[in-house]
């Protein structure tokens, strides 16, 4: 269904506080606990998907469902996320009675979602070509589709090398081929195994990198949704039902980001890349709340000039998540997903259901918050 435009006058700002003020005292004790509390559900979230897969005594314990749940459960959170906690309220911040007519005249947030989603698009598919250029250097083809464990997309390059049989040696001379056969097969088998040695070391190393790229764009979006969120509930009126929802919020998406954290097949020196994603996840909503009470008495979420920054973060914020969510997320784990794609109707409509289930219960959040 088409969303209508609504078009915003001036006059209907009457009964808004536009000013730079607003803030609210009450309370003060509960805004300064939420910080703790939403850095415990927050950490939770994100740390523990990361620990319990690298956990031997935890990951023998756990189920193999409750990892796939946390990674089809998360992906549907961070779709709606995009959506319902991201689109929507910068449609709203956008067409705020305090902006100017001017911003009630075009629908200046779906276009800075719209023009996110492109801009996510051109940085891959750049970083791509210039990948696979690099790749074809060294005599080695990329695998767009490769797999790794765990259903991410691998982006791994496959060996392009064939031996000749009938190209010439370096001294030109044909008798030694007769004279030296077997040499010739072992000095042959140690090249073949020396390139694809090369070839899977490269392929390790261009696999970790598009992961930790496809993972930083994800962080990106839901962090500055995170900041966003903590200044709003250090200064929001309805503080008590915000920040009950938030609680859920926070851990549903943290768990989100956790399970894309803890599927990445990284080498052993990236292995402290999903930690820093978790942490770098966990403080950053507690961290706006802390800003938020800083200004409380200066800040006023429903300002002209909060509106506008908010509005754009959201929406940019938005088009972040859903090339993420539909792309990163949904494509790789469904569409090119051999372990899904060619397993039982049962694990397929498990998946789905887990997916279904986080879509709608974060969506379900957006009711309050």
């Amino acid at each position: 269904m088409a969303r209508t435009h609504r078009s915003v006058r001036r006059d209907d700002a009457e009964d808004v506080n536009c000013g730079p003020g607003g803030g609210s005292d009450d309370l003060f004790g509960l805004r300064v606990a939420s910080i703790f509390i939403i850095l415990i559900g927050s950490m939770f979230g994100a740390l523990f998907p990361v620990l319990a897969r690298r956990s031997r005594w935890l990951s023998s314990r756990i189920p193999r469902g409750v990892f796939d749940f946390a990674k089809y459960f998360g992906s549907g959170v961070i779709i709606a996320t995009a959506f319902i906690h991201l689109l929507d309220p910068a449609l709203e911040a956008l067409g705020s009675p305090c902006l100017d007519p001017a911003w009630g005249n075009y629908p200046y947030a779906l276009a800075i979602s719209l023009l996110s989603i492109f801009l996510i698009f051109i940085v891959e598919i750049v970083a791509f070509r210039w990948g696979t250029a690099k790749l074809a250097k060294l005599g080695i083809s990329h695998d767009a589709h490769g797999h790794g464990i765990g259903g991410h997309a691998a982006h791994g390059p496959e060996s392009n090398r064939q031996l000749d049989p009938d190209a010439p040696t370096s001294s030109g001379n044909p008798e030694q081929i007769e004279k030296f056969p077997a040499d010739l097969e072992s000095n042959a088998s140690d090249s073949k195994k020396h390139g694809h040695a090369h070839a899977h070391e490269l392929s390790v190393v261009e696999s970790a990198a598009a992961q930790i790229v496809g993972i930083a764009i994800l962080e990106f979006g839901v962090i500055l949704h995170s900041i966003l969120i903590g200044l709003t509930l250090a200064v929001d009126e309805d503080f008590k039902i915000l920040f009950v929802v938030l609680v859920f919020h926070q851990t549903f998406e943290g768990l989100g980001v956790g399970s894309r954290l803890a599927y990445m097949d990284l080498p052993a020196k990236y292995s402290y890349v999903p930690i820093i994603g978790a942490l770098l996840y966990g403080i950053t909503t507690p961290l706006g709340i802390a800003v938020g009470l800083g200004v409380r008495t200066t800040y006023n979420p429903g300002s002209t000039t909060a509106s506008i920054v908010s509005g754009i973060l959201d929406a940019f914020s938005s088009g972040i998540l859903i090339y993420t969510g539909l792309v990163e997320l949904l494509a790789h784990e469904f569409l090119f997903n051999k372990e899904v794609i060619n397993g039982s109707n049962a694990k397929l409509a498990y998946a789905i259901g887990c997916l279904i289930l986080g879509c709608g219960i974060m969506a379900l959040l957006g009711r309050w918050a």
